[in-house]
């Protein structure tokens, strides 16, 4: 069992967390929403982006980042493109050099034009980022259609832990290291 933390509770960043959790890995799951936070960690559900969505019992919110990454060996952020630099800012500290650390947010930073892995890269203290990214919709894996999607990372052992995080009968994973590829 790995200890994750994801950063973002967005319906992307649930559905992650949820298909995670139902691998019986330990997830924390940051939401920037106080009433996210309660609604998971009440009544199992994300009230505010996917509330038809039973998420498993073992998922845990938490309103602070700083607690959702602290002895996590993995942090998945999901946060959207334009605040990951000040997410991840707030928990450098938390997040030793070495940590795998797996993009899943779409898009590129606005004002500097920087992808995402590039953002992580300058913002944490020599982090082993990778990203994952493919034709998916929180929704569809929600329901359990089969999906397909990539995990990136220029080095190759990287993108294989990621795989084999990720991966289920349901939710398939490709590796490669095509990073910017991935990410564009």
């Amino acid at each position: 069992m790995t200890t994750i933390a994801v950063l973002g509770a967005g319906s992307w960043g649930t559905t992650l967390a949820n298909v995670l959790a139902g691998k019986q890995h330990e997830v924390r799951l940051w939401a920037y929403e106080p009433e996210v936070v309660e609604s998971i960690n009440r009544d199992h559900r994300n009230s505010v982006f996917l509330p038809s969505v039973d998420l498993v019992t073992t998922l845990r919110a938490f309103g602070d980042p700083v607690e959702a990454v602290q002895g996590c060996s993995v942090v998945l952020s999901v946060a959207p493109s334009h605040v990951v630099r000040s997410v991840v800012s707030r928990v450098v500290e938390a997040v030793p050099p070495k940590t795998l650390v797996v993009s899943a947010t779409k898009g590129i930073e606005p004002v500097s034009l920087k992808l995402m892995s590039a953002v992580l890269r300058e913002s944490l203290r020599d982090p082993r980022v990778a990203v994952l990214s493919g034709p998916s919709f929180a929704e569809e894996v929600c329901q359990n259609q089969p999906t397909a999607v990539v995990a990136a990372a220029d080095d190759p052992v990287s993108a294989t832990e990621v795989q084999q995080i990720f991966a289920t009968s349901r939710f398939r994973v490709y590796s490669n290291q095509d990073v910017v590829g991935v990410e564009l």
